[in-house]
């Protein structure tokens, strides 16, 4: 199998984001990732931040977007800017209270990506959720993720966070293994029961098997590195995740 390529998540380093966003987006480039993605645009209209990315030599692997964004008018505006960008994941990051707050949600949310899905597909793209570790608590006697996934056509991504599953007590290999061909991007995330700063290859995920299966039966398509919590600053935490990972032979 094609070796599947690293991005970085700009969450991890908002704040230099905030300050220099291009230059935030160069430095990332020149440690060696080969893509980025989105959570906002720092006022950048599609045009220029596609231009920022092909002079950096970097893809768009990704976005974290609002629910709203993809309902309604908005949806032809979001796939407008993400066309332009190059970007094909429309990755969901968290959800309002109605579309979370029973099991019954849960479906009826399931059935709202079914729908906003079939009306993206035929344009390239894919929407997807990304957990956190409230998916994993049981609510109304089910899991929350279980429900949403059993419910929700293949073509709707489950963006697996490492860290955040194991920290709401999933096991990232489990759900590898549960639904096949559905994690077309995986956010890497250390987890660490003793050091809430860990950054990736420092702590307790299972990184050889969740590789494995990545590269076997999810059908992933980018790795892509989130670190949250730092003991040194951002941009050298990600670097060392990085760095980390090519050791790994990643």
């Amino acid at each position: 199998m094609a070796r599947i390529p690293i991005a970085l998540q700009l969450y991890s380093v908002r704040e230099d984001c905030a300050k220099d966003f291009a230059g935030t987006v160069r430095a990332v480039a020149e440690m060696g990732y080969e893509g980025v993605d989105f959570a906002g645009y720092y006022d950048w209209s599609a045009a220029d931040l596609r231009k920022l990315l092909d002079d950096c030599g970097l893809k768009a692997a990704g976005c974290h977007t609002a629910i709203q964004t993809l309902l309604g008018d908005e949806l032809e505006k979001t796939m407008e800017f993400h066309r332009i960008i190059g970007n094909k994941f429309l990755i969901v990051p968290g959800l309002p209270g109605e579309y979370t707050e029973s099991i019954a949600a849960w479906r009826r949310t399931a059935e709202v990506f079914n729908e906003i899905s079939a009306k993206v597909r035929p344009h390239g793209f894919y929407v997807g959720y990304h957990n956190h570790h409230t998916e994993f608590q049981p609510k109304d006697g089910e899991i929350p993720w279980d429900v949403f996934f059993d419910n929700t056509v293949p073509e709707v991504v489950m963006q697996v966070d490492t860290g955040n599953m194991m920290h709401g007590n999933g096991d990232p290999v489990h759900y590898l293994r549960k639904y096949p061909g559905r994690a077309l991007t995986v956010h890497l995330k250390e987890y660490s029961a003793t050091n809430d700063k860990a950054v990736i290859g420092e702590g307790d995920c299972p990184w050889a098997e969740i590789f494995d299966l990545c590269e076997t039966v999810g059908g992933t398509e980018w790795y892509i590195v989130e670190q949250e919590s730092y003991a040194y600053p951002p941009l050298e935490c990600v670097k060392v995740c990085l760095d980390n990972l090519r050791a790994m032979g990643k």
